[in-house]
């Protein structure tokens, strides 16, 4: 047998370069790439073996909602190393219950108990196992622009393109079409002539057809994600709420991305007031820090699960790093007046793109609510071509891929779907950084441009 090295070259990034591209699998990716290897972060800004620096105007993956390396929850998770780093999750922990009566703070008033996971893929397949388990029901109705999950069943619940990429095939659900008022999927101009874009008089069509006796859950993303960072019409997720309490079907909220600030409110539900009857969230809650999703359910649920056993379960559920970051992001927030923060920095930066969409003609929408926020590419305003194809790839793709090198030769971390660029910066970010991040938008739109006829 071959003896274990212990002189690893990690100090060589052309090593670790190759460990990557040879004998690491990246997610969503073919294998093989060489990337640049990150050797530290601060604030809103990482940086490479080089060197070179760059503005993460994505914060990750949309988690590193306070950004990178934020001394109170790295000095969190250090205490609670030297505590206690693991425990099971029918034991009691402080740290676990601290962030259990935290949830009960800030999320919608039904809620009242939150079951940890170790992301938002744990937290969706939880929440349609128990709507399931709950109801007696089979059916789980979820929309077309969407993404809950790389598991089996979440994978199945999203429409996101990635679902075609494996066998996405978990029976019993429907689809209904989005409220993406940009490109209403009905052909209407105006949004409250649309029963799409309306919600309750699609989903109520969808239900006569599907028998609503069947249907355990409706799930959407508050405000849709990857898929485009659509912001649905005020009303649209009151007419929903209605058609589900009337029916007698569980309302499922995926915050995972849109949840934790990142519109400026704790909840993006909380824009328009609704109570759902189960939310799920992740990513921002602690930045990414430590692996940590959230599933929080009403008071009746809640009351039912005292006599029904929870249908799910993890061994990392309620993990004490992952808790104890948790806490000190959520009492970072509040110590430092973030919401408020981020809702002037958005109202800043979306501002600041009107007046680029001034200037470049491929600019054809801009919507978002907080730091949450995306641009829609054109080739002609008029006719509202998209700029490339939806989920396109390789050669359709060239121009945001150009766009996307280009803005990271520059400096600036940025990443696409289709024809929009995802526009969500660490939810602390400065005002000078703001602006350093849109000057160099401004110079990557030239390339768009060009394609505008």
């Amino acid at each position: 047998m071959n003896a274990f090295r212990n002189d690893y070259p990690t100090h060589d990034p052309e090593w670790v370069q190759e460990i990557h591209g040879e004998h690491y699998l990246q997610s969503w990716s073919k294998q093989g790439g060489r990337p640049p290897v990150i050797t530290g972060a601060e604030g809103s800004w990482f940086w490479d073996s080089t060197g070179k620096r760059y503005l993460d105007f994505q914060s990750q993956l949309v988690n590193a909602n306070l950004g990178h390396q934020h001394p109170g929850i790295v000095e969190a998770i250090k205490k609670q190393a030297d505590r206690l780093c693991y425990i099971g999750p029918a034991m009691g922990s402080d740290v676990r219950s601290e962030l259990a009566a935290l949830m009960l703070e800030i999320t919608p008033k039904n809620l009242t108990s939150t079951f940890f996971t170790t992301g938002g893929s744990a937290a969706n397949e939880t929440a349609i196992r128990l709507a399931r388990h709950y109801t007696g029901r089979s059916k789980i109705i979820a929309r077309y622009r969407s993404y809950h999950g790389a598991t089996g069943g979440t994978l199945s619940l999203t429409g996101d393109p990635r679902h075609h990429l494996t066998r996405a095939d978990m029976p019993g659900i429907v689809r209904m079409l989005d409220p993406y008022h940009y490109r209403c999927p009905m052909g209407h101009s105006d949004v409250g002539n649309c029963p799409v874009c309306r919600g309750g008089p699609h989903l109520e069509e969808l239900l006569m057809y599907e028998n609503p006796n069947t249907v355990a859950a409706v799930i959407l993303e508050t405000v849709v994600g990857t898929n485009g960072i659509i912001v649905p019409p005020d009303g649209y997720l009151q007419s929903i709420r209605e058609v589900c309490s009337r029916h007698g079907i569980l309302l499922i909220l995926d915050e995972v991305m849109a949840g934790y600030g990142r519109t400026g409110k704790w909840f993006a539900t909380d824009h328009w007031g609704v109570e759902p009857d189960i939310m799920t969230g992740a990513k921002g809650i602690n930045s990414g820090y430590v692996p940590l999703g959230t599933m929080s359910v009403s008071k009746d649920i809640a009351d039912w699960l005292k006599t029904t056993p929870l249908p799910g379960g993890l061994t990392y559920a309620g993990h004490p790093l992952a808790c104890a970051s948790g806490v000190a992001a959520i009492r970072a927030m509040q110590e430092e007046d973030t919401l408020t923060h981020a809702t002037a920095m958005g109202e800043k930066m979306r501002s600041e793109l009107h007046r680029l969409a001034e200037r470049h003609p491929s600019i054809g929408d801009i919507r978002g609510l907080g730091l949450f926020n995306g641009i829609e590419l054109v080739r002609n305003r008029e006719t509202r071509e998209p700029l490339v194809p939806f989920g396109a790839k390789g050669a359709e793709a060239k121009p945001m891929a150009e766009m996307m090198s280009f803005a990271m030769e520059q400096g600036l971390y940025l990443s696409f779907f289709s024809n929009v660029i995802r526009l969500t910066p660490p939810l602390n970010i400065s005002a000078e950084d703001l602006k350093i991040g849109l000057d160099i938008l401004d110079r990557t739109l030239e390339i768009a441009d060009r394609e505008c006829v």
